[in-house]
């Protein structure tokens, strides 16, 4: 059950996706919700169906007083590492926002501060306030359909499917095709690999 607002001020949730994948962006998104929004789906994401994530979306981006959404691709992944990915999508989708909020409210136990905002980091946040849960949607959906994207360019690893994440037919597909552009090089793609030739 989600506990409404952290603060009764102005807050923008932030959230991201695809931490853990072995190709495609990790994403991010801020969220500023009106007080008063309520919704009896709204959830975190992950606790959510496809299908109640869509059509969560829409209501989300209607409803929002401010959302943004920001992608950080595998090249720069691979140069500052996921962890400082993470934080960077997450500044940036802050940064993209129509207005500034009073109040960051950062799911999980990590993050850096951004313009002398206040924030508060909340392990499992997706699944205690409203607009992290709604940043964790727009992340998820978002970034969702981009790897369906990358898809049609890149069919043999079923991305559409497993949208990055290690899966085996995924890690199997690596083995017999190979790494793509859109593989995240610093990560280990093989469980038995010692070294990738790039």
């Amino acid at each position: 059950m989600l506990l409404s607002y952290y603060h009764t001020y102005q807050e923008a949730g932030t959230d991201e996706a695809g931490r853990g994948c072995l190709a495609g962006p990790v994403t991010a998104s801020a969220v500023i919700l009106p007080p008063d929004f309520k919704h009896p789906l709204l959830n975190d994401s992950k606790q959510l169906s496809e299908a109640k994530r869509s059509l969560l979306r829409p209501i989300i981006e209607k409803e929002a007083l401010s959302f943004s959404v920001c992608h950080i691709l595998p090249e720069k992944i691979d140069e500052i590492n996921i962890l400082n990915a993470s934080i960077l999508a997450m500044h940036n989708s802050l940064k993209k926002l129509s207005f500034a909020p009073e109040f960051i409210i950062v799911d999980g136990n990590r993050f850096k501060p951004f313009s002398n905002i206040p924030h508060q980091c909340i392990v499992k946040g997706d699944s205690k306030y409203m607009s992290i849960a709604a940043a964790s949607i727009l992340a998820k959906t978002y970034r969702d359909e981009y790897m369906e994207k990358l898809h049609q360019d890149f069919p043999m690893y079923m991305w559409n499917k497993n949208k990055g994440y290690p899966t085996e037919e995924h890690r199997n597909a690596i083995k017999k095709h190979g790494i793509s552009p859109q593989h995240r090089k610093s990560f280990r793609l093989l469980p038995e690999q010692l070294t990738l030739d790039f």
